[in-house]
């Protein structure tokens, strides 16, 4: 079995950025991963956030089915366990996993296309509980944003200047991992190895553990106890390489 990896931590309401922005850069050079503490998601709505994404998943299939994501540029939905498929030359049957995506909750750019969601009587406060994780995610990312920029040797407001947070495409995802399922023997994972698209994902979890690092070609198990956990995107990793972060 791998040995368990302590990934850094990153105070995001430290005060003295400088340094905190020093701290990201070596986390990302040494690991691409580390973790957030104080990202201004109160824990009682980590709570009913987790709560909620319980129910969801508990639903019968059929009502799941009916939220599903059937376009794949319209990232909005429900995809059951197995749709999804993060490594096509490999022989496995797909992801041991089912999600639910939520787009930005203001589209500009795609006014028609609306987040999907049960009906009231059967989840009432998904929606809302949903909608403030977001704007708290998003305003949390905002913040890393002008880390990264320092870590990156630019201004903090770089990205601001330059209009990259302008109509920006932040997706929430619930996942529901069952823990399977078939024979010791059989290939079955619950999201393969694999890069994320975009600038960052912040992934928050209930301490169960499962996710692997994957440094100098060797998978590490990380268990992430309950905290926030940040990873380098590939928009990052190009910008770091373009700025030296090596």
């Amino acid at each position: 079995m791998a040995a368990a990896l302590q990934l850094p931590v990153i105070d995001l309401s430290a005060a003295a950025r400088v340094s905190t922005a020093s701290s990201i850069r070596q986390a990302c050079t040494d690991y691409g991963f580390f973790y957030l503490v104080n990202t201004g998601s109160e824990k009682e709505l980590l709570d009913r956030v987790f709560e909620e994404s319980k129910k969801f998943f508990s639903l019968p299939l059929e009502e799941k089915i009916k939220l599903g994501c059937n376009d794949a540029k319209e990232q909005r939905g429900y995809t059951p366990l197995y749709a999804d498929n993060l490594d096509p030359t490999s022989s496995y049957t797909g992801d041991s996993k089912e999600s639910f995506f939520l787009g930005p909750l203001e589209d500009i750019t795609t006014p028609v296309v609306l987040n999907k969601w049960p009906l009231q009587e059967i989840l009432d406060i998904l929606p809302s509980t949903m909608e403030s994780f977001n704007r708290k995610l998003l305003l949390a990312g905002k913040r890393l944003g002008s880390l990264i920029a320092l870590a990156l040797n630019l201004d903090e407001d770089f990205f601001e200047k330059v209009g990259a947070l302008d109509n920006s495409m932040p997706f929430l995802r619930l996942l529901h991992y069952p823990g399977d399922m078939g024979s010791f023997n059989d290939e079955i994972y619950g999201a393969y190895a694999h890069s994320d698209y975009g600038m960052i994902t912040l992934l928050a979890t209930d301490g169960v553990p499962g996710l692997q690092v994957c440094r100098e070609k060797i998978q590490v198990t990380t268990s992430l106890g309950g905290r926030t956990s940040c990873r380098w995107g590939l928009n990052c990793e190009y910008w770091g390489h373009d700025g030296d972060l090596d």
